[in-house]
């Protein structure tokens, strides 16, 4: 975590109460001989938490029964705030999609997303037409600049006597810039803010078998480079489901021999998109599918008893590494026999409580989580970088620039520790010998560019295969590159500035900076092309904190003197050789 953001993160927080009166119960119309003044006992809290150091609020809200009877929170509203526009459109735009409000808004309440805005926008984030704003510039009134944030079903959630109702949490984030980097800068510091476990970085191997023999290769294999974790990878055989007394005195041994080696160990399940039958799927209303196609109703019996799996695995082996795929998209249930929920208002709401309290235990427990969907306020650690998993049958050396293209694109609101790559060293979709690394001694070129790319951009990859080496050559390439990212993983995994995006026409460059460290910034330069690069390359060094020279030390060790122009930037000059990289460290 960076040096400057404490944990917890300091700041101040308010609570408004809130409670009947007599003057607001003679307003309400009730049945003749229905009373009341049982809900003078309800109190409502409003809660804010204002984060010093960042221009970041949150706020949720709490309902107490102190009174005899029970109560239903039917649904809830948990921020209103009306804001200027972003854009004036007199007219309808057309099918143009408006230009929101310059706020970035994130709630703990998401699914069914690979970014925080598609996880949370219209699911829970509202942008909608003010009725109130009558002097706005749009004719007919559509102008969306009112944010409310609520759950679109539910929740429907009871209230026994005594006990209390907390509704999710909504951070408002507010920019002082369109700028896309600098926009960039402040949603990961406010990610780094208030999930700090975003910041663990691992370094993996998915072992693709599961048996004893090949995960004690891989455990060994694993400690003897350097690598910190190893996890049994879908299709490995691992079942996390399987609870036989057999399957769970062989985990706990692996496990034990892998800390033993100084690894942590874990593996893969399979959760929401997949069909289950016997009544435990989702039953969606008219008209509506799952995200997925079809998926197991997580408050069915079925989900219940997976949880339950789930706990029980983990605490009879004490694995702490857990891939948990197809996590709950979103989708509602409509079956009245699901005994985790009563019938479609609250399907989503007790589904979502059911998979986030799982992941708020593990990340009290130090388990691993890697979820290929936007959790991290409920404790994941990683997501995809974002690639798709066909490329990977192209031809080595396409496969370069779309791994170097994923992760600049995928670098703008993430950190480099908040997403994984994918490195199939054995064939993976299809492809044949032209698409595979393995053997690794015989592609040591397109082994070592994998490295180079990932940790260079300080980005851990899911390095998935039988072995990470094959030949004593190859073994030293993979200890080179592990050594490399350790010895720099502090700059390596502090923020990104986007200098130039990979094209396989020129060279590529993405600067690490952080002002807080001896080495104020890296730069990691990509020559795609099978001729070497002579050329001046301009970097944007603001960010690293210096003011008014840098010490530029490069690759080959050669250390030179800049003077910063007005825009604190430098240009330099780089040679490149053809189809390989260099490293520049800013001092």
């Amino acid at each position: 975590m960076p040096r400057d953001l404490p944990w917890p993160p300091h700041g101040i927080t308010l609570t408004f109460k809130y409670q009947m009166t007599d003057k607001i119960l003679k307003n309400i119309s009730v049945p003749a001989g229905e009373h009341l003044d049982y809900l003078k006992q309800v109190s409502i809290d409003i809660h804010y938490a204002i984060y010093d150091g960042i221009p970041l609020i949150c706020k949720w809200l709490t309902v107490e029964n102190h009174s005899s009877n029970k109560i239903e929170v039917v649904h809830f509203i948990n921020e209103i705030l009306a804001t200027p526009e972003a854009e004036s459109q007199p007219a309808d735009l057309y099918g143009k999609g408006w230009l929101l409000p310059n706020i970035t808004v994130q709630t703990n309440y998401e699914f069914g997303g690979a970014t925080g805005s598609g996880a949370s926008l219209g699911k829970s984030v509202h942008w909608k037409v003010d009725p109130k704003y009558k002097s706005q510039v749009n004719y007919n009134y559509k102008t969306k600049c009112l944010l409310e944030t609520y759950p679109n079903w539910g929740p429907a959630q009871d209230i026994v006597s005594g006990g209390t109702f907390s509704s999710f949490r909504t951070w408002e984030l507010v920019h002082d810039s369109w700028n896309r980097e600098r926009k960039g800068l402040e949603i990961r510091r406010m990610y780094r803010t208030i999930s700090p476990w975003v910041t663990e970085n691992p370094i993996y191997f998915s072992v693709i078998h599961s048996d004893t023999k090949s995960v004690k290769k891989a455990i060994n294999q694993a400690a003897a480079v350097g690598f910190q974790m190893v996890d049994m990878s879908f299709g490995s055989g691992f079942n996390i489901e399987d609870t036989s007394r057999t399957n769970y005195q062989r985990m706990k041994m692996l496990d034990d021999y892998a800390k033993s080696r100084g690894i942590a160990l874990g593996g893969y399940s399979l959760l929401a998109s997949r069909h289950v039958g016997g009544g435990n799927d989702v039953v969606m209303p008219k008209g509506m599918k799952p995200v997925f196609g079809h998926s197991p109703c997580l408050a069915s019996k079925w989900g219940l008893n997976y949880f339950h799996k789930l706990y029980a695995f983990f605490d009879s082996t004490g694995m702490n590494d857990f891939i948990n795929d197809g996590s709950y998209p979103g989708d509602v249930c409509a079956a009245t026999w699901h005994s985790g929920h009563k019938g479609l208002p609250d399907s989503q709401w007790k589904q979502f409580k059911i998979i986030s309290h799982f992941y708020h235990w593990c990340l009290a427990r130090g388990v691993y989580l890697i979820v290929p969907d936007w959790y991290f306020l409920n404790g994941s650690n990683k997501t995809a970088m974002g690639y798709r998993e066909t490329d990977w049958s192209l031809p080595r050396r396409k496969q370069v620039i779309l791994e170097r293209q994923n992760i600049y694109d995928g670098t703008w609101t993430k950190t480099p520790s908040m997403g994984w790559m994918f490195v199939p060293l054995t064939e993976y979709h299809g492809g044949g010998a032209a698409a595979t690394i393995a053997p690794l001694k015989d592609h040591l070129t397109r082994y070592k560019q994998a490295f180079a790319d990932l940790f260079g951009d300080g980005v851990s990859g899911n390095f998935r295969g039988l072995e990470l080496y094959d030949s004593r050559k190859t073994e030293t390439l993979v200890k080179h590159w592990v050594s490399f990212y350790k010895k720099h993983f502090a700059i390596l995994n502090s923020d990104i500035i986007h200098v130039r995006r990979p094209d396989g026409q020129n060279i590529s460059c993405i600067l690490h900076v952080n002002p807080y460290l001896k080495d104020k910034g890296m730069a990691m330069v990509y020559n795609p092309l099978d001729h070497p690069v002579k050329r001046e390359l301009k970097l944007p060094l603001y960010y690293t904190g210096l003011t008014n020279s840098a010490t530029i030390v490069q690759k080959n060790s050669r250390t030179k003197k800049f003077k910063l122009d007005r825009k604190y930037d430098i240009t330099v000059p780089i040679d490149v050789k053809a189809n390989s990289y260099t490293w520049l460290i800013i001092k």
